[in-house]
């Protein structure tokens, strides 16, 4: 079995947890006997060498409409269906805010692909797209799918809801790997007033309100992430209202987490917005206390083994790190993401929809 993954133009260029997510899933698939090749958005595989094409991040449907216009081949879709509608409606800065307040948040992704071909020159490739728009698009998508891959159920019900459809679809859960996030035996103090969150810096992860919740208090605050390429000036905002205690770092790759994840009492992911957050993950498989927010689909992976904030209330934010830095880590969380959310199981999982597709009549 050979399967061409395609994905975005930006992958490598604006790394985020999709690139993780797929290079993840390939390199577990390859262990498996798969055949598995990764192409961006903007390259053209040759589709008859492949039994099955694999996308990601349906809220880009102008990345998958070009393909599945040219080729026959049966194709599936990782949604990773992120809502910025709250984001974009409560918190975005700019003279985009007060229009993004008025419109749906199918017409927000659609003026912000319009946006970045304008301003980054990423061509908009469909013209079924262009005339059509972002809703119109995606049930196309959907429809015209073999099989759906969330990466919960919650995400699921979220995409049959909003857009109305229903569709064959398995959850395939985000993961960690495991060799590499362990916690250490026996395990070294943690400091209770060191704070870390691991994320590219945009406006849907809310760094700055974690910046105003934490400036000059008592905790030291780690930041690791790259600055969004499409969000230069939020960068420069969070730089701004940043107090001495506050240390921003760029983006590491994984095996340079390790010493921060093994050092730090807490983790926060305060974001308006997540699927899952994957630095939530290893951090809780290497021991943390997880603060993250009930926007989208993390209580699901979490439930209470997490703390939970308001991401528009610094007030909250710190109240709920000052929880999480003072109790221990709940007994059972590093084993349940360990066991449950890894790549080994999401590689077979998705093995298993590939197989199910190709097999069917």
């Amino acid at each position: 079995m050979r399967v061409a993954f395609i994905s975005r133009a930006t992958l490598y260029s604006d790394k985020g947890g999709d690139s993780i997510q797929i290079a993840q899933t390939v390199d577990q698939l390859r262990n498996l006997g798969i055949g598995a090749d990764i192409f961006l958005a903007d390259q053209k595989p040759d589709y008859a060498q492949y039994d099955l094409l694999h996308f990601f991040n349906i809220i880009r449907p102008d990345d998958i409409l070009p393909h599945i216009a040219q080729t026959k081949k049966p194709f599936v879709v990782s949604t990773i269906f992120v809502d910025y509608s709250e984001y974009e409606k409560k918190a975005r800065r700019g003279p985009s805010a007060l229009l993004f307040r008025l419109l749906s948040p199918y017409a927000i992704e659609y003026l912000k692909a319009l946006a970045r071909f304008l301003v980054n020159g990423e061509k908009i490739k469909s013209a079924y797209f262009l005339f059509n728009g972002q809703k119109r698009s995606i049930r196309k998508i959907v429809r015209t799918s073999a099989m759906l891959l969330p990466n919960s159920q919650s995400e699921y019900d979220r995409l049959s809801f909003s857009y109305g459809i229903q569709k064959k679809y398995r959850v395939i859960p985000n993961g960690i790997n495991r060799t590499l996030f362990a916690p250490e035996t026996p395990e070294r103090q943690r400091d209770d007033k060191l704070i870390l969150c691991v994320a590219r810096i945009e406006g849907r992860k809310n760094q700055l309100n974690l910046i105003r919740a934490l400036a000059n208090t008592s905790y030291k605050l780690i930041l690791i992430g790259a600055r969004s390429t499409n969000q230069m000036k939020y960068f420069d905002l969070c730089k701004q209202e940043a107090a001495s205690n506050i240390q921003f770092i760029d983006f590491l790759e994984q095996e340079s987490l390790l010493d921060y994840y093994r050092k730090a009492k807490v983790h926060v992911l305060p974001s308006w917005f997540e699927t899952t957050g994957l630095s939530c993950l290893e951090a809780a498989a290497m021991g943390c206390n997880i603060v993250i927010t009930r926007k989208g689909d993390a209580y699901e992976y979490f439930r209470d083994y997490a703390y939970y904030c308001e991401p528009d209330s610094p007030d909250s934010i710190l109240k709920v790190i000052e929880q999480a830095a003072s109790n221990p880590v709940p007994a059972g969380l590093s084993s349940l993401v360990r066991e449950q959310y890894n790549w080994e199981i999401a590689a077979k999982k998705t093995l298993e929809a590939y197989t199910e597709i190709l097999q069917t009549p």
